[in-house]
C-alpha cells in the first residue's frame, strides 16, 4: 500500500431476514418528524410499506410521505424534498428504495440548509458541505450502487442535460441502512441484472487504476468472482436466498470506499455513462454494459498487465501459450459473454441509443481517465465503438 490513505465508514448496517426488527430502535434516536421516501409505488404492493409505517407509528412519528423519485433522480424532485424538510421541520430522512432514492436522500440531506445553490455549488463546484446536514437512513429494496453505505448522491439536472455524481464524506453516509435480501424479491429481472453490474462496474472503476496494490486487488478480485459465481445462480432463480444475499453484500462492499483504498481509481465509464443516461434515461447499470467492453478494450493497451491479471484471476483465462494482449484481450472478451449471458446490452445499439446522440453525448463528458487521459475524440471513438460493438 504506497498510498496514504483514511477509512471511516460510520454507516451500521442490519442484515438478513430479520433486519427491519431494528427499525424502530434506530427510530427511536431521533426527533419526531420523519420524512419517508421512496419510488414509484411498489413498496406498496409488496408488503414493506406496510411495514416501515407499522414501525414508523410504534415510534409515534409525524409521517411526511415523498413519492415518486425516479430512477435517474433530477434536481428538480430534490428542490421538492428541500422543500417539505424545511417545511416540516424534518428530523430523519428515511430512504425506502433503491440507490436513485437513496442518492436523492443524501441530495436532500446536504442542501437543504445550503446558502445559495446548493446543486452549482456542492455539486459543480465540489465545494465542502458549511451547513446543517439533515440525518438519513436507508431500507434497502434494489442493490447495485452502494448508495446504503457511502456518500454518494448523482443527480441529473434535466434543463442542463447533465448527470452529475457528488461524494461527500462520512457525515453524509446513512446513519443506518437496512438490508433484507428478501426484499429484493420482487425487483423486475431487468433491473436486478442492471444492479448486478453496476456493482460490478464499481469494482473494475477501482481496479483498473493502478498496476499494483496488492490488498485492494486481491480484495476486488476476490469480490468479483464471488459476483460471477452468485449472478449465475440468481438469474436462474430469483428467489435463491443464499445469492441474493450475496449480491446484496457484494453490492454493498463494492462501493463503501474500502474496495477503493491505496488506489487512484479511474470512474470514466461512469462519467460517460452519466451522460449517456442524461441524454436517453436509461437504467444506468445497463449503460455501464453498453459502454464497458469498448471502453476497456480502448485504454487495455495503456494497462495491459492489469488487464492480464483479471483476465487470469477473474475469468480464469488459460495464459499458456499466448501473448499478454492475446490473454488481456480474451478477459474483455468473457466480460462482453458475461454481459450477453446475464441479459445485459453489450452495445449502445443495443441500449436503444440513437447514433446521432453520440456527439452530442462526447461533447458533454467531463474528460479524465486512468491509463489514459482522455480526449473528446477519445471519447467519440469510445462510444463508436459501443455503438457497433456486437
Amino acid at each position: 500500500m504506497n498510498r496514504d490513505f483514511v477509512f471511516h465508514n460510520p454507516t451500521k448496517i442490519y442484515f438478513g431476514r430479520h433486519s427491519m426488527l431494528h427499525l424502530e430502535d434506530e427510530l427511536q434516536k431521533y426527533g419526531p418528524n420523519v420524512l419517508l421516501a421512496y419510488g414509484g409505488g411498489s413498496i406498496k404492493t409488496n408488503g414493506i410499506y406496510d411495514e416501515v409505517i407499522k414501525a414508523l407509528n410504534n415510534t409515534n412519528k409525524n409521517i411526511v410521505e415523498f413519492s415518486g423519485i425516479m430512477p435517474n433522480p433530477t434536481l428538480a424532485k430534490m428542490k421538492e424534498g428541500m422543500e417539505l424538510v424545511r417545511t416540516n421541520k424534518i428530523d430523519l430522512i428515511l430512504a425506502v428504495g433503491g440507490g436513485s432514492v437513496i442518492d436523492l436522500a443524501k441530495g436532500v440531506s446536504v442542501s437543504t440548509y445550503a446558502r445559495g445553490d446548493a446543486f452549482e455549488r456542492y455539486w459543480l463546484k465540489r465545494e465542502e458541505v458549511d451547513n446543517e446536514v439533515v440525518p438519513v437512513g436507508a431500507i434497502l429494496t434494489m442493490t447495485g450502487t452502494g448508495s446504503e453505505m457511502n456518500g454518494g448522491s448523482v443527480i441529473t439536472d434535466e434543463k442542463r442535460m447533465i448527470k452529475v455524481g457528488r461524494v461527500f464524506t462520512s457525515f453524509a453516509f446513512p446513519k443506518f441502512a437496512i438490508l433484507n435480501p428478501t426484499y429484493t424479491y420482487t425487483v423486475s429481472h431487468y433491473q436486478m441484472c442492471s444492479g448486478i453490474f453496476d456493482a460490478f462496474s464499481h469494482m473494475m472503476e477501482q481496479y483498473f487504476s493502478d498496476f499494483d496494490n496488492p490488498v485492494t486487488d486481491y480484495v476486488l478480485e476476490s469480490l468479483m468472482r464471488a459476483l460471477i459465481d452468485a449472478s449465475d445462480i440468481a438469474i436462474k432463480d430469483h428467489e435463491d436466498y443464499e445469492a441474493r444475499s450475496n449480491i446484496m453484500w457484494i453490492s454493498t462492499l463494492a462501493l463503501n470506499t474500502i474496495t477503493g483504498l491505496g488506489k487512484t481509481q479511474d470512474w470514466e465509464v461512469h462519467a460517460i455513462e452519466h451522460q449517456i443516461s442524461a441524454f436517453t434515461n436509461c437504467a444506468h447499470g445497463m449503460g455501464l454494459a453498453a459502454i464497458s467492453p469498448a471502453y476497456y478494450r480502448y485504454i487495455l493497451p495503456f494497462g495491459l498487465p492489469k488487464f492480464k491479471r483479471f483476465a487470469i484471476n477473474v475469468f480464469n483465462i488459460d495464459p499458456r501459450g499466448k501473448t499478454d494482449e492475446d490473454v488481456a484481450r480474451e478477459g474483455i472478451d468473457a466480460l462482453d459473454k458475461y454481459i450477453i449471458d446475464h441479459d445485459m446490452p453489450n452495445s449502445l445499439r443495443k441500449l436503444g441509443v440513437e447514433r446521432t446522440l453520440l456527439s452530442k453525448i462526447a461533447d458533454s463528458v467531463s474528460l479524465g481517465g486512468g491509463y489514459k487521459k482522455l480526449t473528446r475524440e477519445d471519447v467519440y471513438a469510445i462510444l463508436f465503438n459501443a455503438y457497433e460493438n456486437e
